[in-house]
């Protein structure tokens, strides 16, 4: 019993700290969303500036982590793009959390 509970202590531990890490990253991005002029970015300007924000801290980056992206590519050699690319990159990170 003392095993189990101990167990599930640790996780939540874990599980928080990630959380924690993942806020900390979007809380710096919140604050680095300034325009050139010193105002704060709003509307699509802000959106955007965020998500590059995010993926290039890591905090948003699944698919390049776990290289599916660059595997993303044609019967004829060339890269995928666009739907179908998102198709592919798609079943591979299912298939890399399955265990397949």
């Amino acid at each position: 019993m003392n095993k189990v509970l101990t167990v599930a202590l640790s996780s939540l531990f874990a599980a928080g700290v990630m959380f924690s890490q993942a806020a900390n990253a979007a809380s710096d991005c919140e604050a680095k969303a300034v325009s050139k002029a010193g105002k704060p970015l709003a509307g699509a300007a802000k959106t955007a500036f965020l998500k590059k924000c995010e993926a290039d801290s890591g905090t948003a980056a699944p698919a390049a982590a776990s290289g599916c992206a660059d595997k993303a590519v044609g019967k004829n050699g060339k890269p995928l793009a666009g739907a179908a690319k998102n198709a592919f990159v798609k079943k591979c990170e299912a298939d890399a959390k399955g265990g397949k």
